[in-house]
């Protein structure tokens, strides 16, 4: 019995589910419904289970689920035979409640033989429970595991849910597996498309259940929605290619249950307006798919799907098109007024309002910005009138009414304001561009002036809110800062900004207030305020900033495909700046593909070995700065020594023009001699004059690889 096999369907009916969240609830519903029947031993096809889903259920089908539970054993041990058996022959009390926990009499106990000795136990064999008797619970189980941030609760009932439940379906085979969850008891029918086919839909079997659906205008597969969201798009575009970007498409699958295509326009008067915010609106709160022509400008065709297949789709396009209307009217009358003042009198403005308690206002802020791009600028070349410029002007556009009506276009709307009104193009540009990178795989600003204003502005973000002690804390980060470390340390190295990171750290903390540095020191264990060097808090802190940062690379350069023995190897020798870090890695991922890297690698090793327990001695004498030819005793000792002196002679303009690729290639010559050397010669001669010149010779050789990065963690 237990090795039949039929295919089984759950599904939950539901009120509209929000669509942001019916993908991660689709797929915990199937992988809990899964999970459950494994842990209790049913025998399936899990491999086929498929996750369905649209705005009013959540369903799973697996082709082939056991009927029953195979054969259980059972195995309990009870005590030990040594103390459970008296002089007289009676059992313990222990024994006796033993037995009968198990249900049996102590004569149906068996014996186990182990190495540690003897000991009751109980066996028996138990039928397997049919799977139907058991679904309930794991139905139930994986709707509380369920990512529901807040559940609701509808009618009298205690129980709650992410939206109110109405039908349960659940068929194994053609059989309805009985069972109350939620206070539904379960059946074979489910609800069709709301308008298209409102009465239940009978189900005959659990395979025939997606077809049923089907037919009642409802696609419950989320793949087959979202390709004939793509279909109607397609079908519906005229005047232009329209723009359906993936996490849009996901929105409009998750919001229809037969979507259908419905070609609009708006008046092109609209079309004066940035296009950013007239895709947004579209995309945002309406859901459209904007229309491009082929050179990429917004068109005034817009695209929407409705959730039914209409008699008369003109009235829908009518709906669709005065929905619209208000809203462009609304971006329109923003921007023209935003236009009527200069972008530079926002800035009085910014004093009232707050970025942080201790850090002050959004202009103190601006203020400190401001100073750091004056300084990073003049380090890297870059115009620092138009860089200052561009950060006193880099948080107007957050008192617009366009940015107060979406905020999604903070930056968007300075470039564009700039523009208008005559600011030089390359501070217009930064004033947009210094956001980026705004997410992974985000590029970072293409201009100088706008990378040289993303640095400062991550720099003082990082600076002030460690300094107040708001920190990233496991998942807390409300103040984003692990993406912006990541995006200061990509800007500094894919911009080429060859500024020290550490120094430039330092500056940024001294700009930040000393009430700010003094927030974050928590107080003593009497309670009171600790007495505070404000020079070695700024030290402090920086060094944990420089350490934030670069654990961001670590992941950055995994991506990458550098391992982390040459990340170590690098970080060891401790760079002054990115962009150096950076060449240092890539030489050494290079070098790591030679075939004498892994002999280096561990020469290096062995050599770091012998320098750390003679440093560690503490009658040891100090190891010589020079290297005395006359000491030697071997070819080898002559061979390493000449061959260390040419390769370091002929590196040193590589070196110091920063080729480090073509240094370690260089270096790699000295595989022979180096390997020769530990060959042929004890470095722990008896005479300590000749020990000590080996040492020298080796510490020679440890800093001529030290030099780019410690090969010896490889």
């Amino acid at each position: 019995m237990a090795d039949k096999r039929l295919p089984l369907v759950i599904e939950l009916g539901t009120e509209e589910l929000p669509p942001k969240a019916l993908d991660d609830l689709t797929g915990a519903f199937a992988r809990g419904v899964v999970e459950g029947l494994e842990k209790r031993g049913v025998a399936g096809d899990y491999a086929s289970a498929k996750a369905y889903a649209s705005p009013r259920r959540l369903a799973v089908h697996i082709a082939a689920v056991a009927v029953a539970q195979p054969e259980q054993t059972i195995e309990r041990r009870g005590p030990a035979v040594a103390a459970s058996i008296g002089a007289d022959g009676e059992p313990s009390k222990a024994l006796v409640g033993f037995a009968q926990s198990c249900g049996v009499d102590v004569s149906a106990l068996e014996k186990l033989e182990t190495d540690k000795g003897a000991w009751f136990v109980f066996r028996a064999v138990k039928p397997g429970q049919p799977t139907a008797a058991l679904l309930p619970e794991i139905v139930t189980e994986a709707l509380k595991a369920l990512p529901i941030p807040k559940a609701m609760r509808w009618g009298n009932r205690e129980d709650s849910f992410v939206r109110p439940v109405h039908t349960l379906l659940m068929l194994h085979g053609a059989d309805i597996v009985d069972g109350q969850i939620l206070g539904l008891t379960s059946g074979r029918l489910s609800h069709g498309h709301r308008f298209h086919h409102p009465k239940p839909i009978h189900v005959a079997d659990a395979d025939s259940w997606l077809d049923a659906l089907r037919h009642a205008h409802v696609l419950a597969d989320p793949a087959e929605r979202r390709q004939r969201v793509r279909d109607e798009v397609a079908r519906v575009a005229t005047g232009g290619v329209p723009r359906l970007s993936d996490s849009l498409l996901d929105e409009i699958a998750n919001l229809t249950e037969w979507p259908v295509g419905i070609a609009c326009t708006f008046e092109r008067a609209f079309l004066d307006v940035p296009p950013e915010a007239l895709v947004t609106t579209m995309e945002t709160n309406q859901k459209f798919v904007p229309v491009f022509d082929t050179e990429g400008r917004l068109t005034e065709h817009f695209i929407g799907v409705a959730n039914i297949e209409s008699k008369d789709p003109a009235e829908i396009r009518k709906g669709y098109e005065r929905v619209i209307r208000p809203r462009f009217a609304d971006a329109k009358f923003f921007w023209d007024e935003d236009l009527k003042s200069p972008l530079a009198d926002y800035q009085e403005g910014l004093k009232n309002v707050t970025y942080q308690q201790s850090l002050g206002s959004l202009w103190d802020k601006t203020v400190r910005v401001a100073e750091l791009a004056r300084v990073i600028a003049n380090r890297v070349d870059v115009d620092a009138g138009q860089a200052t410029h561009a950060a006193a002007l880099s948080k107007c556009d957050l008192l617009t009414r366009m940015v107060g009506e979406f905020p999604e276009l903070q930056g968007v709307m300075g470039r564009y304001y700039a523009s208008r009104q005559g600011i030089d193009a390359n501070v217009a540009d930064a004033l947009d561009s210094f956001y980026q990178p705004r997410f992974g795989g985000d590029a970072i600003a293409a201009g100088k002036v706008g990378q040289v204003l993303a640095v400062a502005e991550r720099l003082d973000t990082l600076a002030g809110i460690f300094a107040v002690g708001m920190k990233p804390s496991g998942n807390k980060d409300p103040f984003a800062l692990r993406r912006a470390a990541l995006g200061l340390a990509r800007t500094l190295i894919e911009g080429g900004l060859d500024i020290e990171l550490r120094a430039t750290l330092t500056e940024a903390l001294e700009m930040i207030p000393e009430t700010a540095l003094l927030a974050g020191v928590k107080p003593g264990k009497d309670g009171k305020a600790p007495v505070v060097d404000l020079g070695a808090r700024r030290r402090e802190l920086g060094d944990e900033i420089q350490a934030f940062v670069l654990e961001r690379l670590r992941g950055y350069y995994a991506d990458q495909g550098f391992s982390t023995d040459q990340f170590e190897a690098v970080l060891a020798v401790a760079p002054a700046t990115l962009p150096d870090f950076d060449r240092r890695l890539r030489a050494v991922g290079e070098f790591a593909r030679r075939s004498e890297a892994a002999s280096l690698a561990a020469a290096n090793k062995r050599v770091a070995n012998i320098l750390r327990k003679q440093a560690e001695e503490t009658d040891a004498a100090p190891i010589p700065a020079t290297v005395d030819a006359a000491y030697f005793e071997f070819d080898a000792e002559h061979e390493l020594h000449a061959a260390l002196a040419a390769a370091r002679a002929q590196s040193q303009g590589l070196l110091a023009a920063g080729d480090y690729t073509g240094t370690l290639a260089r270096l790699a010559a000295l595989q022979a001699p180096v390997d020769r050397f530990f060959d042929d010669v004890l470095v722990n001669a008896e005479n300590p004059a000749v020990r000590a010149n080996r040492l020298a010779l080796l510490a020679q050789l440890k800093a001529t690889f030290g030099a780019i990065a410690d090969i010896s963690r490889l």
